[in-house]
């Protein structure tokens, strides 16, 4: 963790500049080596933290390999915290890949993925639930998700388990109590008190726990499966709401045998739309796979839109109970009267009139969706889980703090309820890293950028 580090922060390809990050010790007077100011005199060792300096970047003949801006940034005032150099060169990948070669003959060596960040998260310049929030804020592909990124970076869900974390440490340190003083047989804090807060403490928890299903609903974006029955245009809607070809439309029964996903940015939140085959009694093999496949998606979807089409006569196909957020569309209202329309709107409540095909009240399905979603409803105070490793430590957390509350409401010995405890804020201390090993860390960082 001592030596110097350096790669490319730009993204792959040719643009117009590309970005090399520097870091270590070392930075400063290795950058210096290759780098010649053109103000006469001037040197990077000598420049304070946050100054850009223009100049040349030269090879070992004296060649000049670009024009460059150097940004100096001095620990701790830095990224990582130690000292960092940014080199912004033209986006030649020749160029980008001369410059990497000259700091590593200088002294550098080739980042590894995360490296910059893992740094940042050792010197203490943020926390681990704020490190992965950093890479969650690069993958985001929506206003929400961006949302949520940034609420994590700036430390509100740290905010959140710090604040559980003291209080299980006041609830630890009155068991820890009774086990030094065991032998005068001393209680320190009455049972239903320890009790009540435990409940409390449980609560939140839970509520965090919770709150992931949304969370990772409106990172990743949320699963809508359209079904219905065969030629009700759930491959025309797709299309539309992708505003792509992106599914085969035919009046031929049963065209669709897979599902086809789509993701679709709507007012800033992210929806995966599921085409799925058409729900119907068949004795085609392969369609009645592609069915199997639809039910599947029914019951991993956060949203169905049942589609149904106004000018058929049968029956809509049944959706299973267990459905959560079922939103009945009646399509194709182009092709019939206002009798038959309103005949299907006391069928189904709440239901949403569209023609796909025309383009008819595609807005206001766009506005049932939203609401659907709840993303409206998250407050600025909310704090959801994103994270599937946060989440995971959560319901740990939570299982350890049930055995903590049976073991106070049923008596049993102080000393295993107070390791149950200690369990329950260890799991919340892996979330932020104050608990956490060598291989959680190299599991999480390897995942980003070697840039970031």
């Amino acid at each position: 963790m001592n030596d110097t580090i350096c790669a490319i922060s730009t993204a792959r390809g040719i643009g117009a500049i590309a970005v090399i990050r520097v870091s270590g010790d070392d930075a400063i007077s290795i950058v210096d080596s290759v780098f010649s100011a053109h103000r006469t005199g001037v040197r990077l060792s000598d420049r304070k933290t946050h100054t850009v300096t223009y100049g040349t970047i030269s090879d070992c003949y004296g060649e000049i390999v670009d024009d460059v801006l150097v940004s100096v940034f001095r620990h701790p005032n830095s990224f990582t915290g130690e000292d960092s150099v940014e080199v912004s060169v033209h986006g030649s990948s020749y160029v980008q890949q001369e410059v990497l070669r000259l700091l590593c003959s200088k002294g550098a060596r080739l980042a590894m993925p995360g490296e910059f960040s893992r740094r940042a998260f050792a010197n203490g310049k943020f926390d681990l639930a704020q490190a992965e929030a950093i890479a969650d804020l690069i993958a985001s592909q929506s206003k929400m998700s961006h949302k949520l990124a940034i609420s994590q970076m700036s430390g509100r869900i740290s905010e959140k388990l710090a604040d559980l974390h003291n209080r299980l440490v006041e609830l630890s340190a009155l068991l820890e109590l009774e086990l030094d003083f065991s032998e005068e047989d001393v209680e320190f804090a009455d049972r239903k008190t320890l009790i009540d807060t435990c409940v409390g403490l449980q609560g939140e928890i839970s509520s965090l726990s919770d709150s992931f299903r949304l969370g990772n609903a409106l990172k990743n974006g949320i699963p809508v499966a359209i079904v219905g029955n065969t030629n009700a245009g759930k491959s025309t809607l797709l299309n539309l709401l992708a505003e792509d070809q992106r599914a085969i439309v035919s009046d031929i029964d049963g065209t669709t045998r897979d599902a086809i996903e789509v993701p679709v940015n709507i007012d800033g939140v992210l929806f995966r739309f599921i085409d799925t085959a058409g729900l119907r009694e068949t004795s085609d093999e392969i369609e009645r796979l592609g069915i199997e496949i639809t039910k599947h998606h029914i019951q991993k979807a956060d949203i169905v839109i049942n589609l149904i089409d106004a000018s058929d006569e049968r029956t809509a196909a049944l959706l299973n109970g267990a459905v959560s957020k079922i939103l009945n569309v009646i399509n194709k209202i182009d092709k019939v009267g206002p009798d038959r329309i309103s005949e299907l709107e006391k069928q189904y409540d709440n239901a949403v009139c569209i023609s796909a095909k025309n383009d008819v009240n595609i807005d206001v399905l766009k506005a049932r969706l939203i609401a659907l979603s709840k993303a409206n409803e998250i407050a600025e105070s909310d704090v959801i889980i994103t994270n599937e490793r946060h989440y995971q430590c959560l319901r740990s957390a939570g299982e350890a703090l049930n055995r903590t509350l049976f073991g106070l409401k049923n008596g049993i010995a102080t000393d295993l309820v107070a390791e149950d405890l200690r369990l329950c804020n260890r799991h919340i201390g892996e979330i932020t890293g104050q608990i956490t090993s060598d291989t959680v860390l190299h599991t999480i960082f390897s995942r980003f950028c070697i840039g970031k």
